[in-house]
């Protein structure tokens, strides 16, 4: 198992420090903030791990309020809504500093047989004939800044296999679509508590930027200032994290400095597992 995947999941492993009261690190790998995906995975597993075993989340509704801090823990505290006969309800705050920095609702839900229906996937290549990311940045002219080459070079737990490769090497409006074939990078325990929480991580990597595709801009752009400031993720149907999925998303709106972003997750065989809604800030900064 490389060091990514091996980081990815102790950070996922909170620590008990008493009844509904959890403790979570962060990764030192130089960010001024917690990603986002993070503190939606790392509060996934405190609720999950105050609910009885056969419930298994189903939705769960999150508010960012602060920035996180990565330099020190993140206290997550759990409160017991309801424990029901069919569904099961958490309420996670997580706090640093003494403040709240992420609140989030989840409900869970002992699985029923029932009527079935779902859209369809859309028609995108299989992630096999597409280019890994280190053979992208490759193909990148020499002017893409350091940065972004820092980013798509270095080892991480989850890899991407993008659709719409030619994203980040130029200045073109477009519509606000992306599709992007997403997998833990390394195979997972048979755990589907854990693999729920992977993909709760992975559901914020690349949603915001959707809606920055419309505007020929993307999270690269030293002069934009984004955030998240929501985020809304529904589990439809059993997958593995550690298998393709694809993350198909789009950006309905962009206005008032808030995009509204949202995307569908299919397993390579078509079919719908998860659906994510989010808004986050999206600001031009403004020169001194």
């Amino acid at each position: 198992m490389n060091a990514a995947t091996k980081t990815l999941l102790a950070t996922l492993d909170l620590e008990p420090l008493e009844q509904n009261l959890f403790r979570g690190n962060s990764p030192q790998v130089g960010w001024q903030r917690v990603f986002g995906g993070q503190v939606i995975g790392q509060a996934l597993v405190a609720a999950q791990r105050t609910v009885e075993e056969g419930s298994t989340a189903h939705s769960l509704h999150g508010y960012f309020m602060r920035p996180g801090d990565p330099k020190v823990p993140i206290i997550y505290e759990v409160e017991r809504n309801r424990d029901g006969r069919s569904f099961t309800t958490r309420q996670v705050v997580a706090i640093q500093h003494g403040k709240q920095i992420f609140t989030m609702a989840a409900s869970f839900h002992n699985h029923e047989e029932g009527l079935e229906h779902q859209s369809s996937m859309p028609d995108v290549p299989q992630p096999e004939n597409l280019p890994t990311e280190q053979e992208l940045i490759a193909e990148l002219p020499d002017t893409i800044p350091a940065h972004i080459r820092n980013y798509f070079e270095r080892e991480r737990p989850i890899e991407l296999r993008r659709v719409e490769t030619r994203r980040y090497d130029h200045q073109k409006s477009q519509d606000p679509i992306q599709n992007v074939w997403i997998r833990a990078s390394e195979k997972l325990p048979d755990d589907t508590a854990l693999h729920q929480c992977i993909l709760a991580y992975a559901s914020d990597i690349t949603l915001l930027d959707t809606a920055l595709v419309a505007q020929g801009r993307s999270v690269f752009d030293t002069d934009i200032m984004l955030a998240s400031l929501d985020h809304a993720l529904w589990f439809h149907r059993p997958f593995r994290a550690d298998e393709w999925l694809l993350y198909s998303q789009d950006s309905p709106s962009l206005s008032g400095s808030r995009g509204f972003t949202r995307g569908g997750v299919y397993t390579k065989d078509g079919v719908l597992v998860a659906s994510v809604v989010q808004e986050g800030l999206i600001r031009l900064k403004t020169s001194a």
